[in-house]
């Protein structure tokens, strides 16, 4: 698999491709650097002009797009002709890459009433609740994808957990050999029932995306409608009890300026608290669905660049500097792929799309960025510039040694040995707490590249990272085309996130296409 180079034009100004968030046609919008924020404007012919911010800091915004790659898309799209975008969603011929997380919707009932659903899960007038065959058909989609079959899968909706084949579905996701099984959830079930977390962990569940807007009972009144604060606890302590590890869990914190944005220390304090069963935060700056005053969004507008400032004034160990884009880290990929001789997940997102960092924590709570152990510019950087000499190096010590390097002790130090002599000189610490040093985690991930490698490493770090979907007033058709967070459909096509759930709104068309009146779904009950 070989990763290109970004096709984005790069600095600032920058002209792209929008929408009007009225009509909802593509018009053209400019990027520019305002104050030090970077601003989105754009003017529709029809409904006038349109100004949002898309960025608030430029510095971060232009870091982020010094690690921009483009995918190798997919080989089998549904669509093969499209020559416009978003207006022809199935993946199509124009996409650049491939399905890293797949989002499948069981219902848009919840057993909640959200202010800030973007499902509108209970107001839509119609229940949408695919089949259980529906629903297989969606994961044989995912899983047939080339060249890299869907591996990850997160069930959301609505809330999901109501669906009444719940665990059929996710035990169903398990056999198809799905190697990340997922629920997005409000945690009500996971609280009620002390057996209810188990019982997802005998089917083959891996993780809990729980929502989690704050430590302040007042947020959830006002985003959710009804205290939730001792909910949420309480669904964690389940997660924590079950066997033979705890279910990993991770916080999804919806951020608004003026009403969490001040929480976002204390949510993080919170999650290393609880670290034995939260292994990360995924922070999601709220994106603005209907109409809203300009002013309205200014004032609650929050930004990636703005997660990673209010994290640096918030704790004591994390500054704007350890944050860096999701595909950062492509090279890894492109380089476990080698080592597998197969095309592995890639995360060639759009650079603006989402931060990330990993913390290591040891055993007296010290709290320390992985960046402080490891060069990671330096590494992506030797990456990038040798990739035809670790290419080769790597086919020679890895590639032939083949399916035995795990039994075989002197091939698993001869690997590791190789890493050291192409990046151990960005080892800037040689031992993480606990004695687990860079190289070894450095050299499983290489040596295995395999889910439970992946799962080693996660355990001994906390994720700590920020999505912003996008809305009609910050759209950017550029970032459509690189989403690797995708909706499977009933009607076979994969759709990306953003488009699914803004732009023309294909979360609508699907709903209503597979969907029965309320009253008529009332009456089947």
């Amino acid at each position: 698999m070989v990763i290109q180079d970004s096709l984005l034009d790069k600095g600032l100004p920058k002209k792209t491709e929008s929408l009007c968030p009225e009509c909802k046609k593509v018009i053209p919008a400019t990027l520019e650097d305002e104050d030090g924020k970077v601003v989105m404007h754009k003017e529709c012919s029809e409904h006038g002009k349109f100004r949002s911010i898309y960025w608030s800091d430029v510095d971060l915004y232009l870091k982020a797009e010094k690690w921009a790659f483009d995918g190798v898309g997919v080989d089998n799209p549904a669509i093969t002709d499209a020559n416009s975008c978003p207006d022809n969603c199935g993946l199509c011929n124009l996409h650049l890459s491939h399905t890293c997380l797949a989002n499948v919707d069981l219902t848009n009932r919840c057993n909640l009433r959200c202010p800030i659903c973007f499902a509108n899960a209970n107001d839509a007038g119609y229940v949408y609740e695919p089949s259980f065959d529906e629903i297989i058909g969606m994961l044989e989609t995912l899983r047939n994808e080339r060249p890299v079959p869907t591996t990850a899968v997160q069930f959301s909706g609505g809330e999901p957990t109501v669906h009444p084949r719940f665990f059929e579905v996710i035990k169903a996701a398990s056999d198809m050999g799905y190697a990340q099984i997922q629920v997005a959830t409000n945690g009500i079930k996971l609280a009620g029932d002390p057996s209810y977390a188990q019982r997802c962990v005998e089917k083959g569940l891996h993780t809990v995306y729980l929502q989690f807007d704050g430590l302040k009972e007042e947020n959830y009144i006002q985003a959710r409608g009804k205290p939730l604060l001792e909910v949420k606890k309480k669904a964690i302590e389940n997660c924590r009890s079950t066997k033979p590890r705890p279910l990993a869990t991770v916080l999804v914190p919806t951020i608004v300026k003026t009403i969490n944005d001040d929480q976002v220390g204390d949510i993080l304090n919170f999650a290393i608290d609880n670290m034995d069963v939260i292994r990360g935060i995924n922070y999601q700056p709220v994106a603005f669905t209907g109409r809203i005053s300009q002013e309205e969004r200014e004032s609650q507008r929050y930004t990636l660049s703005d997660l990673a400032i209010g994290l640096e004034e918030q704790t004591d160990f994390l500054t704007r500097d350890d944050f860096y884009p999701v595909p950062f880290v492509t090279p890894i990929s492109q380089l476990i792929s080698v080592i597998k001789n197969d095309p592995q997940v890639a995360f060639t997102s759009h650079p603006h799309c989402g931060l990330a960092t990993y913390l290591v924590i040891d055993d007296d709570g010290k709290v320390t960025p992985i960046t402080k152990y490891l060069d990671v510019e330096g590494m992506m950087e030797k990456m990038l510039e040798k990739s035809e000499e670790w290419n080769t190096f790597f086919h020679k010590t890895a590639f032939k040694i083949g399916g035995k390097i795990k039994n075989d002790r002197s091939k698993r130090k001869s690997l590791v040995k190789n890493f050291q002599k192409y990046f151990g000189e960005f080892l800037t610490d040689k031992e993480l707490p606990g004695g687990v040093t860079m190289e070894a985690l450095m050299g499983d991930l290489l040596k295995k590249g395999d889910k439970k490698s992946v799962g080693e490493f996660s355990w001994r770090t906390m994720f700590i990272g920020g999505m912003h979907f996008q809305d009609d007033y910050n759209y950017d058709i550029e970032r459509v085309k690189r989403c690797v967070i995708h909706y499977a459909t009933p009607d076979g096509r994969i759709i990306p996130f953003c488009a699914f759930n803004g732009g023309p709104t294909y979360r609508k068309e699907i709903e209503k296409k597979f969907s029965v009146p309320l009253d008529e779904w009332r009456d089947k009950k």
